[in-house]
């Protein structure tokens, strides 16, 4: 029988407060190693937690991106267990009555169709600190300046079915975050990591047993990992064993999981009621004060463009990725000419300028196109100022920063298309005169043949004229003369 994977995922999002969930401490990353925790992360005798009423904010404006219940009366409790990070030996978290209750995601899947991802659940928490092991002989560092930074843990259903349908998940949450501002989902420093909760079954069967990869954090490593954790389990259960309730954790230089702990259940965590902080309420006034902030978030953008910029689905769902990508996109349109011209302009930012970037390792924010000069790039080859081949020069140009404009660059190479018919034809009259041989050849082959030779020509002819001349115009001539007219 055939495999089937199930997977759910719980992703742990850093929100962007200036201070900790509990305490006044600086959220700032890369400080010093315990210059900002305060003993209130520290959970010292006699202190009180402060609930940090922008993480609040910031849970709701999630919950209402996904189209979530939002828990109008959410409850903090004591998650207890002990690590070295985990300064009071318990975590501050939510359990029965989270903030942000059922919702929903939808992702875009290689065929183009939408699947539609349940959300069991959002909930407020306070980060562990963080162990050091690069830098220590043998021992273990610990750096406690995350402890108490406030965490979003948005736990999906087990609705996905292959690593690939996983990260097109991963990817939305993290589209939807930076469109909403309350993290910047910056992954590398742990901003957005991700737990992956893996099973197989054969098809029909009930769940199996799942193992839960811990602190995933990158797309890639998301789909390498879970790919690992389905053939592992897979082979142990086929080689006759058993598929164990565990944590594992990936290690990325041997694309491998092994095993870190058995997995508890959750009455081991001992929760109960935080008896430091009171529910937290949210009432009709906030929660449209909340939803008047929320901007045009990515399925509308990306909705809009279909219907108003005529793009495909494929196009626009790149489009819509980032907040940074379409803001880009939809100022090069203005500069541009406006919603008539968004196909070449789609075309150049999912093409040339993203693949430029991809190879220099840059973001759209870090471009040294800006869209205003794509924007009039594009113009000067929809009025033929310029032909196709022609504008890439003048893209290259401006990635150099050799001008301020395409039309500064034009000008100062000499860039513009030739499109007076009588010096084209000089050209062509001198590529046919040079290429006698071809042009008997030319006339006297059939249909099939006369195709090939004629791009023969038409090569010959741009070289001649270094790119310059009309392509339109060029064809159109040399169909003429080549014909014996």
């Amino acid at each position: 029988m055939t495999w089937e994977t199930v997977i759910g995922l719980e992703v742990h999002v850093q929100l962007n407060t200036h201070s900790k969930i509990f305490s006044g401490s600086a959220t700032t990353f890369g400080a010093e190693p315990n210059t900002q925790a305060s003993l209130i992360d520290l959970g010292m005798p006699g202190v009180l937690p402060v609930l940090n009423e922008e993480a609040v904010n910031h849970a709701v404006r999630f919950g209402l991106g996904i189209n979530a219940e939002i828990g109008r009366h959410s409850v903090f409790a004591r998650k207890n267990y002990f690590y070295p990070d985990l300064p009071k030996g318990y975590q501050i978290s939510q359990m029965e009555l989270p903030i942000v209750g059922k919702g929903f995601i939808d992702i875009t899947q290689e065929d183009g169709s939408v699947k539609r991802v349940g959300i069991t659940r959002a909930h407020l928490e306070e980060d562990a600190g963080k162990s050091l092991h690069e830098d220590f002989s043998g021992m273990t560092g610990i750096d406690l300046n995350r402890a108490g930074t406030p965490l979003l843990e948005i736990v999906s259903e087990p609705d996905l079915r292959s690593a690939k349908e996983a990260v097109a998940y991963v990817k939305a949450v993290h589209a939807l975050i930076r469109y909403l501002n309350i993290s910047d989902g910056n992954m590398a420093e742990g901003s957005m990591r991700c737990d992956c909760n893996v099973s197989v079954r054969r098809v029909g069967e009930p769940l199996g047993t799942r193992a839960e990869i811990k602190n995933v954090n990158s797309f890639k490593f998301v789909e390498k990992a879970i790919n690992y954790e389905v053939q592992r389990q897979i082979d142990v259960i086929e080689d006759g064993g058993r598929v164990v309730q565990e944590t594992r954790l990936y290690d990325a230089n041997k694309n491998e999981t092994r095993s870190m702990r058995s997995k508890e259940e959750a009455n081991d965590y001992r929760y109960f009621p935080d008896p430091d902080l009171l529910p937290v309420v949210i009432d009709d006034e906030t929660l449209a004060a909340i939803r008047a902030t929320l901007p045009e978030l990515p399925d509308a953008k990306r909705q809009r463009f279909e219907t108003e910029l005529s793009l495909s689905t494929y196009d626009a769902s790149v489009l819509v990725a980032s907040r940074d990508l379409a803001d880009y996109f939809e100022a090069a349109v203005a500069a541009a000419g406006g919603p008539a011209n968004a196909k070449p302009v789609a075309n150049w930012v999912t093409g040339d300028l993203l693949a430029s970037l991809n190879r220099n390792e840059q973001d759209i924010t870090e471009s040294p196109v800006t869209p205003e000069q794509l924007g009039g790039l594009v113009l000067r080859i929809l009025d033929n100022t310029i032909s196709g081949k022609i504008a890439k020069q003048v893209f290259q140009a401006l990635l150099n920063g050799e001008g301020s404009s395409a039309d500064d660059i034009i000008e100062r190479q000499g860039l513009k298309q030739e499109t007076d018919t009588g010096a084209i034809e000089a050209v062509i009259n001198q590529v046919i005169t040079d290429n006698a041989a071809q042009v008997e050849q030319y006339r006297a082959a059939d249909e099939s043949k006369q195709a090939k030779l004629f791009g023969f020509f038409v090569g010959q002819a741009m070289k001649a004229s270094r790119g310059k001349a009309n392509p339109a115009i060029v064809n159109e001539l040399l169909k003429a003369k080549l014909s014996g007219s």
